[in-house]
């Protein structure tokens, strides 16, 4: 979609219009930007990295999380 090079604000500005959940590895994202403001639900990935590896074993709670995270709210799987 040409949004590799947008920072996180500017991105969750885009991804509303097109998304209703945005999954993300930052756990500084909530920190960084008020996400209450943004019409779409978010999920952190706490793992040890990025890599599939670290991230598979959370793929079942990210699943359970999907109809919990209501617009403007950030969760953790």
């Amino acid at each position: 979609m040409g949004w590799a090079s947008k920072r996180n604000g500017e991105l969750l500005r885009l991804a509303e219009g097109h998304f209703d959940l945005f999954i993300t590895v930052d756990r500084n994202l909530s920190f960084q930007e008020d996400v209450g403001k943004f019409e779409l639900g978010g999920v952190v990935l706490v793992a040890a990295s990025n890599r599939y590896a670290d991230l598979q074993p959370l793929l079942a709670g990210l699943l359970a999380r999907l109809n919990e995270v209501a617009p403007g709210q950030v969760r953790t799987a």
